[in-house]
């Protein structure tokens, strides 16, 4: 039930503020380069931790999905934000929750952390 609420109220947030500037898809391949030239980006994992025991981008930070509404004030407003997940979905929705609360750099790693496996980028585990 906790989930739910935590989707629906992304999916609210997504609906009400359409003025805002939209978050952006990447690639893995992209979001390792956008990551690697920008190194203060807030890598968010939004999985659960489950997921994440399988594996992680290092240097990310876990904050599930059904957790985001009331953990928003620990993702930066102030540096770009990267949102991943395993294949893309979740994240697109975070990622555009967190552009229409006014976060002005916000990227969706489109094919998620399956996509950075795929591509051989590090996990850590």
């Amino acid at each position: 039930m906790k989930r739910l609420c935590g989707v629906l109220f992304l999916l609210l947030l997504t609906a009400i503020n359409v003025s805002a500037a939209p978050s952006r898809d990447l690639t893995a391949g992209e979001a390792k380069a956008f990551i690697d030239k920008n190194k203060n980006a807030f890598i968010l994992d939004v999985r659960t931790p489950q997921e994440r025991n399988q594996g992680y981008i290092p240097g990310s930070v876990l904050i599930p999905i059904d957790t985001i509404e009331r953990r928003l004030n620990e993702i930066p407003k102030s540096r770009p934000v990267v949102v991943y997940c395993a294949v893309g979905s979740r994240s697109r929705v975070v990622a555009q929750a967190l552009s229409n609360s006014g976060y002005s750099e916000v990227y969706n790693m489109k094919d998620g952390v399956m996509g950075w496996y795929r591509s051989g980028f590090p996990i850590k585990k």
